[in-house]
């Protein structure tokens, strides 16, 4: 399942790789895409919105909206 969340908080590639890794703590077969300019994450994954979210949250950043719940 293509689950889009906008996130507040990311402004480098250190931000990338900590919301990558966070991700796939909780999925390790999860495809992450994050957008940087437009505060966007894209996750292929069987997780769901919430856990996805959460694991987000734990990392240190806002998860603002879902998208594909």
């Amino acid at each position: 399942m293509s689950i889009e969340l906008k996130v507040d908080g990311m402004s480098c590639q250190h931000c990338v790789a900590a919301v990558t890794r966070a991700i796939q703590d909780h999925d390790a077969a999860a495809q992450v895409q994050v957008d940087l300019s437009a505060g966007k994450v894209v996750v292929q994954s069987g997780a769901s919105a919430d856990t996805l979210k959460a694991a987000i949250d734990e990392a240190g950043y806002t998860v603002v909206a879902v998208d594909g719940n």
